[in-house]
């Protein structure tokens, strides 16, 4: 599908949409490359002017083209954006764009225009000025074409998000991010920073020794701050030996004042990288949340994503954390993964509600395109890759049943069906580190390869990203160090500290 656009103005929005109508397609920018179908943004008026940030007393006309020479098939529009207002006029301009995109393929969205991963958030301000939930709903529903059950969901969840994060502190509180990218094998849709933990044995030591720096600094950095929240995550932290996540996991423990935790998460998300002894290493630490996730409970999906274990072990690994003492255990599924239906998303709730976690986070498959499921998509094409309203009400129906309620959402793109992700979880077991890195109201400080840390103050939030190949975070080690350091003292990368710091 070609893409023509005449200057970059809203270009990742107009992108976004494109891919929420056309997930599988490319869209070439080359005017010269030959595609029967394609979407033109011709802006006129003072362009350059336009791309400055802030808004600016500008005016443009956009003109807007939409055409499928196989079927014969032309639209156009053109309207006037007042850039005084930079957010009316993007909100005008993905209006008449989605509006010509669901003209042509004859479908809606449920979430609209929004081609954002934080929904929630526009619920969250509009809160916060005092708006009603009259004028959120008629805000989301109106301008922003979202369907009225994705408006209740915002709404809803945005007052719980509210509430849970009340007793931290914005200002003198922070979290901490640990990134552990081994994995015992890559999942099919995957494109996190995610190794093969058997290939990187012989640097697992330097790795942990450089994960133990970076704490050591950012300790030193938030020094006199409150620690609420510590999150173990990857790849798959139980990917390590029992020794070494009992390393690190002390770690933090003696180098940090836990006097103010509020939650300690660690994913053990794969049951085929869980042992007794790395459950015990668990408990051996103040760990208060763990994750066992098994996506789905069919078999036959498992062995095509990728997942080297079985729907038993998913049910042996949940009864031994029980066993061991663990009372708050989130399990993960994927709605709209290859070949899998309603009866089959049934009978994995069925399964999992049997089970009885305190927390379960339905997501909606999304195709990244680092994923083999993109890179190798002709193989899947045929395979059905789908997800509905229908079948999320299903889970929050089930969900509900078993007393959890949704408390965070976030969305991503090429989610099957243009759908999110929504975390449940009984009273009182909500992850709160979701809901802080989600609603960006808290500094996270992230050590490890692909680790990314977030400095919010006040409305300004900035970040340092660490490099994601392994071996480039450690050969650059000291580049990461100097990252963050120049990130939370208010400094550019190579400049020097100031006195005293």
């Amino acid at each position: 599908m070609k893409l023509l656009l005449n200057a970059p103005l809203f270009e990742y929005d107009i992108r976004g949409l494109l891919m929420a109508f056309y997930p599988w397609q490319k869209f070439e920018t080359d005017p010269g490359a030959e595609d029967p179908m394609g979407l033109s943004v011709y802006f006129t008026g003072d362009t350059d002017a336009a791309k400055g940030r802030g808004n600016v007393p500008v005016l443009l006309t956009a003109d807007l083209s939409l055409w499928d020479d196989g079927e014969g098939y032309r639209r156009s529009e053109t309207v006037s954006l007042d850039l005084s207002d930079k957010s009316a006029a993007k909100t005008l301009l993905k209006r008449t764009l989605y509006g010509m995109l669901s003209g042509k393929t004859g479908r809606t969205l449920p979430w609209g225009t929004l081609t954002g991963i934080r929904p929630t958030k526009i619920a969250t301000a509009m809160l916060e000025a005092g708006a009603s939930d009259a004028e959120i709903l008629r805000h989301m529903e109106g301008d922003l074409m979202c369907s009225h059950e994705k408006a209740l969901l915002s709404a809803a969840i945005s007052k719980r998000e509210r509430a849970l994060i009340a007793g931290t502190d914005g200002q003198d509180g922070y979290s901490i991010y640990v990134g552990i990218p081994f994995c015992p094998t890559r999942c099919l849709y995957c494109s996190f920073t995610a190794y093969p933990i058997a290939a990187y044995r012989d640097r697992l030591p330097q790795y942990l020794d450089a994960v133990e720096q970076e704490l050591l600094l950012i300790r030193d950095l938030f020094r006199g701050k409150k620690l609420n929240t510590v999150y173990f995550g990857g790849g798959t932290p139980t990917a390590l030996d029992a020794p070494d996540l009992d390393r690190l996991l002390g770690f933090v423990e003696d180098h940090f004042d836990l006097s103010d935790l509020r939650e300690w998460t660690v994913e053990a998300g794969r049951p085929d990288s869980v042992t007794p002894g790395k459950l015990d290493a668990l408990k051996a630490h103040p760990v208060s949340r763990i994750s066992v996730n098994p996506q789905t409970m069919h078999q036959k999906t498992l062995d095509l994503i990728g997942r080297k274990h079985t729907v038993e072990q998913v049910v042996e690994t949940y009864r031994l954390a029980r066993e061991k003492g663990f009372d708050n255990i989130n399990m993960d599924l994927i709605l709209g993964l290859p070949g899998e239906n309603e009866s089959d998303v049934r009978e994995t709730l069925r399964r999992v509600s049997a089970l009885d976690p305190e927390s379960v986070t339905v997501h909606s498959l999304a195709v990244k395109r680092a994923s083999r499921l993109n890179l190798m998509k002709e193989q899947y094409r045929e395979m059905p890759m789908e997800n509905s309203e229908a079948l999320m009400r299903l889970c929050v129906e089930t969900l509900r049943e078993r007393g959890c309620a949704p408390y965070y959402l976030y969305r991503q793109k090429n989610m099957a069906g243009n759908l999110e992700n929504v975390g449940f979880a009984k009273p009182g077991k909500e992850g709160l580190y979701n809901i802080l890195i989600m609603e960006e109201v808290q500094s996270i400080a992230a050590a490890g390869a692909g680790a990314t840390s977030k400095r919010v103050k006040g409305d300004l939030i900035t970040r340092a990203e660490n490099a994601k190949d392994i071996r480039t975070y450690l050969e650059h080690f000291d580049e990461m160090l100097a990252r963050k350091r120049a990130l939370y003292e208010d400094r550019a990368p190579g400049e020097p500290p100031r006195s005293g710091g």
